[in-house]
């Protein structure tokens, strides 16, 4: 008799990654030992640093926080078919974060002896494991992975390939190998791997690899007493060596050490034992490679000569997204990683054509990124929006610096079109004279803004205040930003201004929760996620962040995350934006990659019902929000 749970188990799990790789036959077996598990809001999965379980989990309905106990930070929201808790899996080690429902929920725990098998046997769902793992455990922002992320170790032609992979990337390997003879005493190997500063000596005979010790087992077999220090390498090294060929990528790596439970891995010529040792491949060189990607192309922007040179690149930070949303790497890590990528595109721009004038800039100045780009939220190739404020200068040099650097900021405008940012249609660049300026008239500018608040003037606000400073002197955006808190406090009303403009954006729904769409246009009949949905959470953000006088944050996430700190009473509901928000921009970025346009007008039909679902489930925190700001700042009925 067929088995009708584990069945409805199996039909959910095949829409979702790495399940969706495996054979029908293989999810249905494995949905008869899958646990279905009801936990209430609030309820705790595993704490930080709780002894693993034995299985990991995936989210049926509701939502899972993953989070840092110490610091109650939300690190991700896991969702309906998201994956969590894999160190079991892939690591014997303590839970490093805490997994909390964040609304009621209903998880499938997962055997980690019964889907162990399909990990190892099945490429993709390898792939897919390690990379979710690999993301979910490390910071490649920590001080100790700087500099450290995504791919070192790609040669310059696998950089333009357009199919490149990090997973499928040839690993990078330590080729000064330490050796000894198999005669070699305990004591002697100690203090070759001490002065030498490897964990690992190769025992060789005749060039050939014949066994391996490693720190671990000095550790087990002599510390322990068990062995004197006078044992030769023979007696304890681990035989026969585990060999494998130096064209092996990391994926290939990391599945080898897991499958042997080793973490060291000795390279040959030809793959065996037969021929002489030419690398030793630690589990630290996996760990390192498979966080490696991003810093390659860095290096390689840092390498360019003309503005032609970075487009390829360009298109690569495009494809490296495409990777990370497949491997459903959190949008956290995403965002990051590409406004890092994006901002390191206009810095080698501003570079080269700094190069071009005639001469240096006659006086500090800052280039400002604003809209989306400056609040780390531009994904895709959007339009530009930019600024550039410079140092007061004497009236008698007024005009030449001007003149200079609106002539460099057409230069800059020009090269980021050239890499494929398209103009702003109303010319919001630093190559428009407005929007160059000295440190002295921007204020002026900011001041007017405040203090005659039209409906430009508000929205020219908007765009304004979510700039970030990409390159130049961060001393003259700081004293700029001071002075538009001082008068913004100055000017109280202008904040019923600014939540007026913020309530303007059209609601995602109508009655029974059907979706708005277009009337009219070219989009006609196409749901705007961005004016209906993401648009709203951009604007509260931006005025209650400035309403606490914070400066410094402009992503609109990190400013959710921000006032959920400084009104613990809104907690909630905050953090419900600042996940809504991320959930939003993931799934716009998709539909923009996928039918190679910005993602702001989505066909509703092409939708499936869950995805429907998940952008439904957002739209109820816009309300909220919304109400919460026209009533704190006594407009409620603008709503």
């Amino acid at each position: 008799m067929k088995n009708t749970i584990s069945q409805r188990v199996a039909d959910f799990l095949k829409s979702y990654p790495p399940f969706n790789f495996l054979h029908q036959k293989d999810l249905e077996k494995l949905s008869e030992q899958i646990s279905i598990i009801y936990k209430e809001k609030d309820a705790v999965i595993f704490a930080e640093n709780d002894k693993t379980h034995d299985s990991f989990y995936v989210v049926h309905k509701g939502a899972v926080a993953l989070k840092r106990s110490t610091k109650n930070t939300v690190l991700d929201m896991c969702d309906e078919g998201d994956i969590f808790g894999l160190r079991p899996l892939l690591a014997q080690e303590n839970y490093i974060m805490e997994a909390v429902a964040h609304e009621e929920s209903i998880l499938y725990a997962i055997p980690i002896a019964v889907f162990k098998p399909y990990a190892l046997e099945n490429r993709n769902v390898g792939n897919f494991l390690i990379e979710s793992y690999a993301s979910n455990t490390r910071n490649p922002y920590s001080d100790i992975h700087k500099d450290k992320l995504y791919g070192d170790d790609l040669l310059d032609d696998d950089l333009h390939s357009s199919n490149h992979s990090f997973d499928l990337a040839p690993i990078k390997y330590s080729k000064k190998i330490v050796t000894c003879s198999p005669s070699t005493t305990v004591r002697d190997i100690a203090i070759i791997m001490s002065k030498k500063k490897v964990g690992a000596i190769l025992i060789v005979d005749e060039m050939l690899p014949i066994g391996i010790l490693t720190d671990k087992d000095l550790r087990n077999k002599i510390v322990t007493g068990d062995f004197p220090i006078t044992t030769t390498a023979e007696t304890i090294m681990t035989k026969p060596v585990i060999t494998y060929s130096k064209k092996m990528t990391v994926t290939e790596a990391q599945m080898a050490m897991m499958k042997s439970n080793i973490s060291h891995l000795c390279l040959t010529k030809d793959g065996t034992v037969n021929t002489k040792a030419v690398g030793i491949l630690s589990k630290h060189d996996v760990m390192v490679a498979l966080g490696n990607n991003p810093a390659v192309l860095i290096k390689a922007l840092k390498r360019t000569k003309k503005i032609k040179e970075i487009k390829p690149i360009r298109n690569q930070i495009m494809q490296l997204l495409q990777g990370y949303l497949d491997q459903n790497i959190p949008m956290t890590l995403i965002t990051k990683i590409i406004t890092e990528l994006n901002e390191a595109c206009t810095t080698r721009v501003i570079e080269i054509c700094i190069d071009k004038m005639s001469s240096p800039p006659p006086v500090k100045f800052a280039w400002l990124a604003m809209g989306s780009q400056g609040r780390g939220e531009q994904m895709l190739h959007t339009d530009q929006d930019n600024a550039i404020v410079y140092e007061n200068v004497n009236e008698v040099f007024k005009d030449e610096t001007r003149i200079y650097f609106q002539k460099f900021a057409g230069l800059v405008n020009k090269g980021l079109f050239e890499i494929g940012y398209d103009y702003c249609p109303a010319e919001m660049m630093a190559s428009n004279p407005k929007w160059c300026m000295s440190l002295d008239d921007w204020k002026n500018q900011v001041r007017h803004w405040i203090t005659n608040p039209g409906k430009n003037e508000v929205l020219l606000s908007f765009i304004f205040f979510d700039y970030s400073s990409t390159y130049g002197d961060t001393e003259i955006v700081s004293q700029l930003s001071d002075y538009i808190f001082e008068t913004i406090k100055a000017n109280p009303i202008f904040y019923m201004h600014l939540v007026s403009g913020a309530l303007q954006s059209p609601s995602p729904t109508g009655f029974f929760r059907q979706f708005l769409v277009e009337q009219d246009g070219a989009n006609k009949d196409n749901f705007d996620i961005k004016r209906r949905a993401l648009m709203p959470l951009t604007d509260a953000a931006r005025v209650l962040i400035l309403s606490h006088s914070i400066k410094g944050i402009s992503n609109t996430a990190e400013r959710f995350e921000k006032l959920a700190e400084l009104e613990p009473n809104n907690r909630e509901l905050y953090l419900s934006c600042s996940y809504s928000f991320k959930a939003l921009l993931k799934f716009r970025t998709k539909q923009g990659l996928l039918h190679h346009d910005s993602g702001q007008f989505i066909e509703l039909e092409s939708l499936t019902k869950m995805e429907k679902i998940k952008l439904k489930r957002t739209f109820k925190t816009i309300k909220e929000l919304q109400e919460l700001i026209s009533v704190r700042f006594n407009i409620s009925n603008l709503v």
